[in-house]
């Protein structure tokens, strides 16, 4: 918002847009959007402080930190209290509807922002801001494709970080620091309360079936009871596959991808239950284009499992994922998911990571995860890279 780049603005300009459209289809007068992701999809950076997007017309930015900032389409405030009074002065409408983000807002700020508009009608703006970043613009789908690109060259590093006698938290450590090293951003962000973990997870033997009270699609006891996710210090020993899922969060878009890699020959299932995550995929990419049905992907995906007597296998095995696979973008779970009851359809330039994965028992986990850009024909994979179990060197 605050930019001289008009190619910047312009796609700005297509985010606000899409959000308007929605406000109208709801027969609200304007959104309040106070989120980190939401503050940064309206205007390319993050402020302590409000958008108020209209159904119609331009949107103004409330900020009370940082200071500084000098632009005519900036206020800065003390308190949520003083807006209606300053957008009086300004000749913008008091709303009667009034969208705020509830599913994510505290409870007082809430409160607080109803006594200030005291009159109007509030609804919720969480699920109407979801859909308008299902399908990304132009400057999104370069983002994502610059954060897989990186992440392949992350993954390209991973076999050589193993030393044998390594634990698969010591062996994170490694391939964290060349992660870093090609910019990765670190932190990475997720949508709702249950979505703890740092950069991403890596699961080796037994530990891969670990149940988890997050809502990723595979657990591991991690190291704490505060952040039961992912390693927990199993030793990485032959005949145990382990899987790297680590996001690719090179810019603030984050890609996502999975592969597997095993110190020295894994048991015939693994190479079997790899292969049926493969078919999963080509499968996927044969038939997946605009209008496709989500809930198709995961079923098709389904039977395939049972057809390879893997069911008890699939998306885990204690506590089995019922989804295989989810859109990414800003975070890393966002909409479409690929659930056997979505209703959602594929659209022109919805991004999506699509993961089939199995456990096995004394193994671990195997399978496969990538993004893809949908197209008008198809799909566009975005993360390519050896996708084979990987002995490691």
């Amino acid at each position: 918002m605050i930019t001289n780049n008009k190619t910047f603005l312009a796609d700005l300009k297509l985010r606000w847009g899409k959000i308007q459209a929605l406000l109208r289809a709801n027969g609200a007068d304007a959104c309040l959007i106070a989120t980190n992701v939401n503050l940064y999809y309206t205007t390319g950076a993050i402020y302590a402080g409000y958008l108020y997007l209209p159904a119609e017309g331009d949107p103004h930015l409330f900020i009370r930190r940082p200071v500084g900032i000098e632009h005519p389409q900036v206020t800065y405030i003390g308190k949520p209290e003083q807006l209606p009074a300053l957008m009086a002065e300004m000749g913008i409408a008091k709303p009667c509807l009034l969208m705020l983000e509830a599913d994510e807002l505290t409870y007082n700020e809430i409160v607080r922002l109803q006594k200030a508009f005291e009159g109007a009608r509030f609804g919720n703006a969480t699920a109407l801001l979801r859909q308008a970043r299902t399908v990304k613009t132009p400057w999104e789908v370069e983002q994502l494709r610059l954060s897989a690109a990186q992440q392949v060259k992350a993954y390209a590093r991973i076999s050589h970080c193993y030393r044998p006698g390594m634990t698969d938290i010591e062996f994170q450590y490694e391939f964290e620091r060349e992660w870093r090293s090609l910019g990765s951003l670190g932190i990475f962000r997720g949508f709702g309360s249950s979505m703890d973990i740092f950069m991403g997870s890596v699961l080796t033997g037994d530990n891969a079936a670990t149940p988890s009270p997050f809502d990723f699609a595979l657990g591991g006891g991690g190291l704490h009871p505060s952040i039961p996710i992912g390693a927990n210090g199993t030793l990485i020993k032959e005949g145990c596959a382990l899987m790297v899922d680590i996001a690719g969060n090179y810019t603030a878009y984050i890609s996502d991808m999975t592969r597997v890699f095993s110190a020295g020959k894994l048991p015939d299932i693994a190479y079997k239950a790899h292969s049926v995550a493969l078919e999963m995929q080509a499968m996927l990419e044969a038939s997946a284009k605009p209008g496709y049905v989500c809930a198709e992907i995961y079923n098709t995906c389904l039977a395939m499992a049972e057809k390879a007597g893997l069911t008890d296998n699939f998306m885990g095995t204690v506590q089995q994922a019922k989804f295989v696979g989810h859109g990414v973008g800003l975070q890393i779970n966002e909409l479409p998911v690929l659930t056997p009851r979505s209703k959602e359809l594929l659209d022109e330039n919805m991004v999506f990571a699509f993961e089939p994965k199995f456990v096995l028992p004394g193994i671990g986990a195997v399978g496969i995860e990538n993004s893809f850009l949908v197209t008008a024909s198809g799909l566009e994979k975005l993360t390519i890279f050896e996708e084979a179990i990987t002995p490691l060197t």
